[in-house]
């Protein structure tokens, strides 16, 4: 039985087996929370199994986690399927329709071609199991990448995306929360990768809403930037990167992929990131210039550079997790390094 949080370390399920939900969420219902990602316990950058299905797991302390299974299994029949495991499915994230009672459930698609489009699902329950509902969705006609999705009191859904490679779009969702409906803001263009911005995750706290997003440098860890406003739709104000006395400028070796308020205390945050390359301890200066070069500049990588590339076929099957609570100096969110902390660290 685990009493802390190891941030880094191999964690392991209530069976003993290795978490699989990666680029993953929390949800709290009913008591429990649910943990919730990508399962990459096949994918160990041999083969073309990309995924194997979204996985799920429970818990009532943030400590222990119970397996509850594959939400949404791999599809093993059809090779077209975006639930097939050669598809580039990547960062499920579910939201709640009060008005429909249903669990809509986003995927984002990486096609071969350099497109990214979007899969939805839904279902009565949680747990699964989820039926498609739409595939190869390009919102707002638009390439769409790393997302975030969330709802306000009232019901109102909204949907945070990286336009490929150019810039963060917030739109607002259909009623069904299944697509868009054509309203939506631009913010923070960029010229390419390492720069533009991905891995959005959403909050709000004290009424601010709060934006904490990752650059682009595949799984290789870059700098987080944090920003703020006082409307869903901004305009953000850019804070910067809240990893405080991170040296390698990595954000301690691991990219946020959510961040959720644990309950029952008045400011407890936490932000959920994946090590996708446990081993990897470069500086981001290390790789920043090839991803300039190739995606900005649009020249060859350096034969030194080619391995950068060559190593985002990792074996993620033993990617580990960084929890981390964020503390606040004013509105400006921070993050510090700990080897190990507990949910009772924060005060009630």
């Amino acid at each position: 039985m685990n009493d802390r949080i190891y941030p880094g370390r191999p964690w392991l399920d209530t069976e003993g087996k290795r978490i699989q939900a990666h680029g993953g969420s929390v949800l709290y219902e009913n008591g429990k929370y649910y943990w919730y990602g990508e399962n990459k316990e096949r994918t160990d950058g041999k083969t073309d199994i990309w995924h194997w299905g979204v996985r799920c797991y429970s818990s009532i302390d943030l400590y222990n986690w119970k397996d509850e299974g594959l939400i949404v299994p791999p599809d093993l029949s059809d090779k077209n399927s975006p639930l097939h495991p050669s598809s580039m499915m990547d960062r499920p994230h579910i939201l709640y329709n009060a008005r429909t009672k249903k669990y809509v459930c986003w995927l984002k698609i990486m096609h071969k071609d350099g497109t990214q489009s979007e899969t939805v699902l839904a279902s009565d329950r949680l747990l699964g199991p989820y039926a498609i509902v739409k595939t190869g969705l390009r919102p707002l006609g638009m390439s769409a990448g790393d997302f975030d999705l969330c709802a306000a009191p009232d019901g109102k859904g909204y949907y945070f995306f990286e336009r490929v490679h150019s810039e963060t779009i917030i739109a607002d969702l259909t009623d069904d929360y299944c697509g868009v409906t054509g309203y939506y803001s631009t913010h923070f263009p960029q010229a390419g990768p390492p720069y533009v911005r991905e891995a959005t995750a959403h909050f709000v706290r004290k009424g601010k809403h709060y934006l904490i997003t990752s650059g682009t440098t595949g799984y290789f860890p870059n700098p987080s930037q944090a920003a703020v406003a006082d409307t869903w739709h901004g305009p953000y104000k850019v804070l910067g990167d809240p990893h405080i006395g991170d040296e390698s400028s990595t954000s301690f070796h691991s990219q946020i992929s959510s961040v959720f308020k644990v309950q029952g205390r008045e400011d407890a945050y936490i932000a959920v990131a994946d090590r996708w390359l446990p081993s990897c301890r470069y500086k981001y200066e290390d790789y920043r210039k090839a991803f300039e070069r190739r995606f900005i500049k649009g020249e060859k990588p350096l034969p030194s550079e080619e391995k950068f590339f060559a190593d985002n076929a990792a074996n993620t099957s033993i990617a580990d997790y960084v929890w981390l609570p964020i503390r606040f100096e004013g509105e400006n969110p921070v993050i510090e390094w700990r080897d190990e902390w507990k949910i009772e660290d924060f005060e009630k």
